[in-house]
């Protein structure tokens, strides 16, 4: 509304006017509307009549008031209903939908300390005593101990609804998770959650050193154990698949898988792994400088130059990754020695490391599937690896040699293949489904809302809007759109109207493909055959394992909440590290109080990853 000079209204009349056509125009919105416009004119000094119109057609009306009572009674009431009942109605609507977690901004802060928790609910070994989580305690105390093998494997998580280790796995989910600190340490403690998360790396981290052996006098080759439990032996026997029953209760042998420094694959996410973490846990000194050698021997041996040595995939040597197939059949390995060279690099600042990765990179794209070529998940580690890439080009750009390797096309194209109509798969609910042939799809897009929101991290911190890849455009909101909207998706925003993470919001699955989830924590034994009873079972599981991500929907949006079909129901310890992942790095930060020297409230460490670069 424009300004209105203080003009004396003596007198004044309403003019209601119609146009003069009077068509039925259609809008945007809606059709059969006409236009009314009520306009209060002020009656000129030289008479009303005598102002002309400005509509084709219009009507005087001449208000007479007879009863100021009657009137003053119908003013009221103009003005409760046009100011009252619309309030009303606004807070009847609100109220009702209040605990809905459909189309309502989402509490991503609640979300990430429950995601968070299902980490503590997977603890094998001595279980803390001071946990929130109730229903788990002791367990696998006696891992290591199998035949001819005699090592101390106690500790670290069970991998998913099972009561399976796998250090692929395991490996890819600290590495994962310590990324998201290094550049997202402000948030966590803005939330109170650093030191939590802190424990949980380290958790994991304790168990990985003693996954590997590295050579000694008496024994030539690395060792590397690739899995504790499995379903060894014959199918009639108690063991971790055929048998449903908690932790707590298991009795039977437990099998080791051992593999040498040949599992290149194996070896380089442990060596990614632990020289992450170091970069997290820095604070304890002779911790993280332990890490830091543990994976640069490693490394050295895996990517040793002998005819001797021929390095491959750990699923295809049988006593190391057989039991593994099934569960992470690792398909190439130059990425994930990439990807351990990268973040030896930042854990030393040695440019020998980055060198391999460098001079390795082509190799490792080569050597990538198809159609996993948007996907950054445990068995593909080279998108990710190339948005690193990017950020040591963006931030602390090294010249000659590594211009070309450092190159940013391969990131941008990325960002606008995660855009593109015409290359992916979305469900009608809105669910981007990166690899559209397989089932558990949240998993994938989970991290691949946390590259996008992360890369626009990067290019804010940089003062950038956006990027450009060939003839396509992207910009710093369409990114941030797109990361939302799938965490959004998996939190309720779905045609199940159901949050897929447990214990958010008031629906979500209730029946998780979780053996300690779905056993009662009463004091009682249960065995292997009174436990499948509870796999079969209607109920609700008795646990409730707080903040795990379910496989999520199938490519129709359509979800079964059914505990023996985990497809759908099952979470694993990388999924989730993606979920907290994607969670961290749409956090508001406006949560923390601090800003950059630009003012730019963002979050992220710009520097902080290269503490050790120099």
């Amino acid at each position: 509304m424009s300004e209105t000079s203080e003009t004396d209204f003596h007198s004044g009349r309403f003019v209601h006017s119609v146009s003069e056509s009077g068509r039925l125009i259609p809008t945007s919105t809606r059709w059969n509307s006409t236009g009314l416009g009520f306009n209060y004119l002020p009656r000129s000094l030289d008479g009303f009549d005598t102002l002309p119109s400005r509509f084709s057609k219009s009507v005087d009306f001449n208000l007479t008031i007879g009863d100021k009572g009657f009137f003053k009674r119908c003013v009221y009431t103009t003005i409760f209903a046009v100011v009252f009942v619309p309030v009303l109605v606004l807070l009847l609507h609100f109220l009702t939908h209040k605990n809905e977690d459909n189309g309502g901004p989402k509490n991503l802060s609640l979300a990430l300390k429950q995601a968070l928790l299902f980490f503590d609910a997977q603890k094998s070994g001595h279980f803390p005593g001071n946990s929130t989580i109730k229903f788990r305690g002791d367990s696998g105390l006696n891992d290591g101990k199998y035949g001819k093998t005699d090592a101390d494997l106690v500790g670290g998580f069970y991998d998913s609804g099972n009561n399976i280790k796998f250090s692929f796995s395991t490996a890819y989910t600290v590495t994962l998770l310590s990324w998201t600190v290094i550049e997202y340490r402000q948030k966590y403690a803005a939330i109170g959650e650093l030191d939590h998360i802190k424990d949980i790396i380290k958790w994991g981290t304790d168990y990985l050193l003693k996954v590997f052996i590295p050579p000694t006098t008496n024994q030539d080759s690395a060792v590397l154990f690739s899995q504790v439990g499995g379903n060894e032996g014959s199918l009639n026997q108690d063991n971790d698949v055929t048998c449903w029953q908690k932790p707590e209760d298991m009795k039977y042998t437990r099998p080791v898988s051992v593999c040498d420094d040949t599992a290149a694959d194996l070896a380089g996410e442990i060596v990614a792994a632990m020289s992450a973490a170091s970069l997290v846990l820095v604070g304890e000194k002779g911790y993280s400088e332990r890490l830091v050698r543990a994976a640069e021997k490693l490394f050295n041996l895996a990517t040793r130059q002998d005819q001797s040595h021929k390095p491959g995939k750990y699923t295809e040597d049988g006593a190391c990754g057989g039991l593994a197939v099934n569960f992470y059949n690792s398909t190439t390995y130059v990425d994930e020695l990439v990807w351990g060279g990268t973040w030896l690099f930042f854990a030393t600042g040695n440019s020998s490391y980055l060198k391999y990765s460098t001079d390795n990179f082509d190799s490792a794209e080569k050597e990538e599937l198809p159609w996993e070529k948007l996907v950054f998940y445990w068995n593909n580690k080279f998108t990710a690896n190339a948005v690193l890439m990017t950020r040591i080009r963006y931030f602390i750009d090294l010249g000659y040699p590594y211009e070309d390797a450092l190159a940013t096309n391969r990131t941008d194209w990325l960002m606008c293949s995660y855009l593109s109509s015409q290359n992916l798969s979305v469900t009608n609910g809105g669910l981007v489904l990166l690899k559209p042939d397989t089932s558990s799809p949240l998993q994938y897009v989970a991290t691949g809302s946390f590259l996008s929101k992360l890369y626009t991290d990067y290019l804010e911190l940089l003062s950038r809007t956006g990027g450009s890849c060939k003839t396509a455009i992207f910009s710093n909101q369409m990114l941030r759109d797109f990361s939302m909207s799938q965490v959004n998706y998996m939190l309720g925003d779905n045609p199940m109207k159901m949050s897929y993470m447990v214990g958010y919001g008031d629906r979500y699955p209730v029946h998780a493909h979780h053996r300690a989830a779905s056993i009662p924590h009463d004091g009682r034994w249960y065995s292997c055959s009174e436990g499948n009873g509870f796999l079969t079972s209607k109920d609700k599981n008795p646990n409730i394992l707080l903040g795990a991500m379910v496989g999520g929907p199938d490519k129709n949006d359509a979800f079964s909440d059914d505990r023996a079909k985990p497809w759908f129901t099952e979470p694993s310890i990388s999924s989730n590290a993606g979920l907290v992942a994607a969670l961290v790095a749409l956090l508001d930060p406006a949560l923390i109080g601090s800003a950059d020297a630009d003012g730019n409230n963002l979050g992220i460490d710009k520097m902080g990853i290269f503490q050790n670069v120099h």
